[in-house]
């Protein structure tokens, strides 16, 4: 890996370079800032710069996006009045007392009944995160079974949710499909992306000009999601 500097008019980045086997070109930026070009063996400098050059405008808008995040960090007392996101949308954290312990979403409020105090916030905690797992298998579940009917598969996956720092999804060759919890933070449709380019590396492993004909087969203008997903949810 490699650390250079990229100038494109009174702009300056720092990112970091990684030659690899591969035929595409892969930019990622990451909460912490960091940009790294993933690149083939044998491309050359003046390569490398015109497509940074291409992607100018969506690296700014990454940078300015965690920008705003940078020496913040999100304090959660999970009490009501604060916010959470499921499935693309933000709802209003209400906590009421109840007899039971149970948390529901309803009319666009996200509401935690509980027989504890209020202002528990490990009691809430839990009661929400038990909520979320559930949500978690029971949506990731219901979009693999049906996006899975659009290809002409003849066996069946199996998911797993695990938390992944630097990606989404992966699939092993054992018929696995793996997914990070937070795409519950995103929309379907975002959801629907992430499992479409997972099923698509069942038939080809790299990112190469199949992978990519197969995915805008089977999910076209998977470009727009793939962006808002790194814009809104990373």
């Amino acid at each position: 890996m490699k650390k250079l500097k990229f100038i494109y008019g009174k702009y300056k980045y720092e990112y970091n370079l990684i030659l690899e086997k591969r035929k595409t070109f892969s930019l990622s930026v990451y909460p912490d800032m960091k940009i790294v070009l993933r690149a083939p063996n044998k491309m050359d400098s003046n390569e490398i710069e015109k497509f940074l050059k291409k992607k100018w405008l969506w690296l700014e808008r990454q940078l300015q996006f965690f920008a705003q995040f940078q020496g913040k960090r999100v304090q959660r007392d999970y009490i009501s009045g604060e916010s959470f996101l499921y499935l693309g949308r933000q709802y209003k954290l209400i906590v009421e007392k109840s007899k039971d312990d149970y948390v529901s979403l309803q009319k666009g409020r996200l509401i935690i009944y509980t027989k504890g105090n209020l202002r528990d916030s490990a009691r809430n905690k839990k009661l929400l995160d038990k909520w979320y797992r559930d949500k978690i298998e029971k949506v990731f579940n219901e979009r693999l079974d049906e996006i899975v009917k659009k290809f002409d598969y003849n066996f069946d996956f199996k998911l797993v949710v695990r938390k992944m720092n630097k990606r989404w999804g992966s699939y092993a060759k054992n018929q696995t499909i793996s997914l990070n919890p937070s795409l519950i933070n995103a929309s379907k449709k975002c959801i629907d992306y992430v499992i479409t380019h997972e099923l698509c590396h069942v038939k080809y492993h790299s990112h190469n000009k199949n992978f990519l004909r197969l995915l805008n087969r089977k999910f076209p203008n998977w470009e727009k999601v793939k962006e808002e997903l790194e814009l809104r949810f990373i």
